[in-house]
């Protein structure tokens, strides 16, 4: 198994390290019987192919695609070295024997548990009750954003002239603006005025909307989620500066936008309790304690001459 993954991780390297010229577009459909080519006289049809492709790995998928010839041929050599290994016994050998059934046991463990997640029913009736009860999880903001930099060399001069700030400067400098905001002062005239953030600054300050699934800072997620219409944030500090957010809208995805996400995630609780309740029925009996209990071994590696 050694083998096969450094056959295909050389085909995967070759064909990212070349510049390969794209083939030409496949037919819309092409028969599955379509012979591809043969090989030792066995032919090797589209269909073949394409069931080998569902079990590949996405980087060498894309490349095999890209390469099909080249594919091919890698397919034919481990065909032929794997019928060698096989003629010459190694499947019977350690460490091969092992990894084998191993990788078999893996295999057959994920294909079991793929299984039994496609067999747990999710009706209609259960996506409505997930979704109302946990809403909060689909819930979004649309947000403004006033964002104030510092440096950490503030005597750098920056590219448009203005000055740098540090970051009590910058933290002082937030802080009297949220005042003024609480004040009355105009949210969008202050961004105009103020805000360091080009992007947002020329939509009026407009951040767009974030979502809790969102890779978000936890610093920014908990501020930002906790947020009503109209509130706006004390400052938060990022590595090079400070926001302060005010919630536009808040809302909650419509359900048939997470609906997959919803049945997935249903499917999902569904299959750690079934792993749960397997993993208790284990029958396993544990032998010689004190080896489960001594201090980790370091495994020896014998040193190779010189």
């Amino acid at each position: 198994m050694k083998l096969v993954t450094l056959v295909f991780t050389a085909l995967a390297v070759c064909a990212s390290a070349q510049q390969i010229t794209p083939p030409p577009p496949l037919p819309t459909v092409i028969p599955p019987d379509t012979v591809l080519a043969i090989i030792d006289g066995k032919k090797l049809t589209y269909g073949d192919f394409e069931k080998y492709m569902q079990a590949m790995p996405p980087q060498v998928r894309q490349n095999a695609m890209r390469n099909r010839r080249q594919f091919i041929q890698q397919f034919a050599l481990m065909q032929k070295l794997s019928d060698m290994a096989e003629k010459g016994k190694l499947d019977q050998r350690s460490p091969y024997k092992e990894a084998l059934e191993f990788s078999r046991m893996n295999i057959l463990t994920q294909a079991q548990i793929n299984s039994t997640s496609d067999g747990f029913p999710v009706i209609a009736e259960d996506i409505q009750k997930y979704y109302e009860a946990n809403k909060s999880k689909y819930e979004q903001i649309k947000l403004k954003v006033i964002y104030i930099s510092f440096s950490s060399n503030p005597s750098a001069a920056a590219a448009d002239g203005k000055k740098h700030l540090t970051e009590e400067e910058a933290k002082a400098k937030a802080e009297q603006l949220l005042k003024e905001i609480k004040g009355g002062m105009d949210f969008v005239k202050l961004v105009k005025e103020n805000s360091d953030d080009a992007t947002s600054k020329n939509k009026d300050g407009d951040f767009g909307s974030i979502s809790q699934s969102d890779n978000l800072p936890e610093s920014i997620r908990s501020v930002v989620f906790a947020l009503k219409a109209g509130e706006v944030s004390a400052p938060v500090r990022q590595p090079n500066g400070f926001y302060i957010f005010r919630a536009e809208e808040v809302s909650a995805k419509p359900m048939a936008q997470v609906h997959d996400q919803i049945v997935t995630e249903i499917k999902n609780a569904h299959l750690k309790e079934w792993l749960d309740t397997t993993t208790k029925n284990l029958n396993i009996k544990y032998e010689n304690d004190q080896i489960f209990t001594a201090t980790p071994m370091v495994e020896q590696v014998p040193l190779s001459p010189k």
